[in-house]
């Protein structure tokens, strides 16, 4: 089946906006699951400070994978 001259472009674009809009869910992403498996051994443990210890420890997993995500984008450039 011959592809058309455009659908190279067209295929490249889409695949930007699922590697854009995959960052932009990181970050949030991220602290949520940390927050939320935070809260949950805060339940289970009957302690106070695991909720903001695992909102911590996934945003700086969010900020790792971000970089990881931007440096690969711009080497695939």
């Amino acid at each position: 089946m011959p592809q058309e001259p455009n659908s190279g472009k067209n295929d490249n674009f889409w695949v930007q906006v699922a590697r854009y809009s995959q960052i932009a869910f990181m970050l949030p992403a991220g602290s949520a699951v940390g927050w939320l498996l935070g809260s949950a051994l805060d339940r289970w443990l009957h302690k106070s400070w695991l909720s903001i210890a695992g909102l911590i420890l996934g945003t700086v997993a969010a900020f790792v994978e971000l970089i990881r995500a931007v440096i690969s984008s711009s080497d695939s450039e």
